[in-house]
């Protein structure tokens, strides 16, 4: 899930791990040296620690930095952690990134968390206020995984459970992630990922797609009118972490016959508003 991680203090995409992750690291390292019995799989957990706080995929000397290993150590535990899917490396480089097990344990941890109440009942109140459906999501490899949602009362719906993917390139909330990560990920990740058309609408063109993140990054929310599902529109905002990074969305959802996006436009203090109480509730 490190892939999406964004920073809207930071622009530039730094070539070694941040200072913060570094710092998490040292702190795992305290706590790993009162359990030295389990010092291999501490170490593991290490490993992916640093590859999932790292503002952009880690080289192999940036992971051995943050957990203060040898490199024939830290290359042995990711070569078993890649055999498992826990942890990937990018096509044509040696950066690093969270695995597709990875990222599917991630969202099952999410979806089981003891916070789920206070984000249900945040989703509860604001769909109370705007009258529409909506929900929360988190980014999740070339997907988007939906967290919680809450149906309106309408008639004419469409259902989501929790626990379902939507497409990153094509979905309110997956554009949102992609236009807040560090704009070198960002191009790097548009250029390899599948820009299937599920409309007549959808961004399959790299170029007008980066077009569009430069805009929602700019105007702070993101929107979409029939780009994956005909005759449904989205507009999401993000939930910031207390480093001021998108950890998280959350969208409104409805038929543009109902809600066409300017009314939508209408939703967002409402929209803001729920994503701060959100925030307080990240303990992800």
């Amino acid at each position: 899930m490190s892939d999406y991680t964004s920073d809207q203090h930071h622009e530039a995409e730094p070539d070694v791990i941040g200072e913060a992750a570094i710092s998490a690291s040292a702190q795992a390292r305290a706590r790993d040296e009162a359990v030295p019995a389990g010092s291999a799989i501490l170490r593991a957990i290490r490993i992916l620690e640093a590859i999932a706080t790292c503002h952009a995929p880690p080289q192999l000397a940036e992971i051995c930095k943050a957990v203060d290993l040898p490199k024939p150590t830290v290359f042995r535990i990711l070569s078993t952690l890649e055999h498992a899917g826990l942890v990937g490396r990018e096509p044509g480089n040696k950066r690093y990134h969270c695995g597709p097990r990875m990222n599917v344990l991630a969202g099952e941890a999410l979806l089981s968390s003891p916070s789920r109440s206070a984000r249900r009942a945040i989703l509860e109140e604001l769909v109370e206020q705007v009258g529409e459906t909506c929900n929360l999501t988190i980014a999740n490899g070339n997907t988007v995984l939906c967290l919680d949602r809450v149906e309106t009362a309408w008639p004419l719906k469409i259902t989501i459970t929790a626990g379902t993917t939507a497409p990153v390139h094509s979905s309110a909330s997956g554009k949102l992630f992609l236009a807040f990560m560090p704009r070198r990920s960002r191009e790097r990740l548009v250029r390899q990922l599948p820009l299937v058309r599920h409309t007549s609408k959808t961004l399959g063109d790299p170029l007008r797609l980066s077009q569009e993140l430069d805009r929602i990054r700019q105007q702070g929310y993101s929107t979409e009118s029939e780009e994956y599902l005909p005759g449904i529109c989205a507009l999401a905002v993000p939930v910031h972490d207390a480093d001021g990074r998108v950890a998280a969305a959350i969208a409104v959802h409805a038929p543009v016959s109902r809600l066409p996006i300017e009314a939508a436009i209408e939703m967002l203090p409402e929209l803001h508003s729920a994503a701060e109480a959100m925030a307080q509730t990240l303990d992800w």
